[in-house]
């Protein structure tokens, strides 16, 4: 379908951020909501679609987060719509609705949640002039994230999933399902995977005048340039209030759960060291596709070990010093994972 079959369209270039969660995009996303000429709905977008049961996987109807051109029919991409454009507000928290409907210029919509990197070809119906910010974040820091977020349990987003048990954190990629009874890593590397091969391929599908790459490594230390580069590819102005904030220390997002250091990956190194060989291949495509539009390194921390056998984490008793060096018990470190979150694989 296009957009002259679906409902009046209200939006202007909407400016929407792609990644693997825990890549940096909450960071990318409150910098650049610093803008004059950005709305947002202040905060990431899960009830705007998940209000709908037809695509809430809670409800059977559909199986995961993974949404295509052909789920946008007439009235669900006009819902959709409707709520994105009620929410919206700028900078200063002020409700668009409070502008002077038949003088206001349609909004510059900038959007952002995890799940949107399994949505793009829908997303792509709805918001058929968007562009498109893929964040890479270093795999190895990206997963170490990830893992430390499931293990907290604040990032649950389903519970008595059909075909999952347990509590779900983060997206929901098709075949989820399969995972059940496999390690917190298996499931961890499973969503990075499905985020970035999504994102890959569908973009792919597009322009490639309507998508660029950024690196976390390039937005935290060089703010400004990236920034700038980004608002130049969007034809956002890199107006005043922007460029103050991005010249300032930028303050951790607010879904930091500790505070960044160099090598906190290597907390989980043992773990994530038994994935990242199944993942060359995703990295490799990475590196190909985002070289027209940054010099970043994929891997920022070393070559992948070639070749590598990395034994399996030992058998431990729940009260002795974690094998990963965290200084924890392990019940208090890798052997809470799965008690906490559903997931088996590490014998405790």
């Amino acid at each position: 379908m296009n957009a002259e079959s679906k409902s009046e369209y209200r939006f202007y270039r909407p400016t929407i951020i792609v990644a693997a969660p825990r890549s940096g995009s909450t960071l990318l996303f409150e910098t650049m909501r610093h803008s004059r000429s950005l709305w947002t709905i202040g905060d990431e977008s899960h009830m705007v679609f998940e209000h709908l049961k037809k695509l809430d996987p809670r409800y059977g109807i559909c199986s995961s987060n993974r949404l295509v051109a052909s789920d946008a029919d007439d009235e669900t991409v006009e819902r959709i719509r409707e709520v994105f454009f009620e929410h919206l507000r700028d900078s200063s928290d002020r409700p668009y609705g409070e502008l002077d409907s038949d003088t206001a210029p349609a909004p510059r919509f900038l959007e952002k949640t995890p799940k949107n990197s399994l949505r793009i070809p829908f997303l792509n119906e709805v918001f058929p002039d968007a562009r498109y910010i893929y964040l890479f974040r270093d795999p190895r820091e990206n997963l170490s994230s990830i893992i430390e977020a499931w293990r907290s349990s604040d990032f649950v987003t389903y519970s008595g999933l059909p075909g999952w048990p347990g509590q779900w954190s983060f997206l929901l990629p098709p075949g989820f399902e399969h995972l059940w009874g496999t390690s917190l890593e298996e499931v961890v590397a499973f969503q990075w995977r499905a985020a970035n091969q999504f994102i890959l391929d569908d973009l792919r599908a597009i322009p490639a005048d309507r998508w660029t790459a950024v690196s976390y490594a390039e937005l935290i230390t060089d703010t400004t340039a990236t920034i700038r580069r980004l608002c130049e590819f969007a034809d956002i102005p890199f107006d005043e209030d922007l460029r103050e904030h991005c010249n300032r220390q930028l303050p951790l997002s607010r879904y930091t759960k500790t505070d960044p250091k160099n090598g906190k990956w290597r907390r989980n190194e043992i773990i994530i060291e038994q994935v990242m060989s199944d993942l060359r291949p995703v990295i490799e495509r990475i590196a190909v596709d985002v070289s027209p539009y940054t010099s970043s390194p994929v891997l920022t921390t070393g070559p992948i070990r070639d070749g590598a056998v990395v034994a399996r984490p030992p058998r431990m008793g729940r009260n002795e010093t974690c094998y990963c060096g965290s200084q924890l018990r392990y019940k208090h470190c890798h052997g809470n994972v799965h008690a906490t979150n559903g997931v088996t694989g590490l014998t405790q």
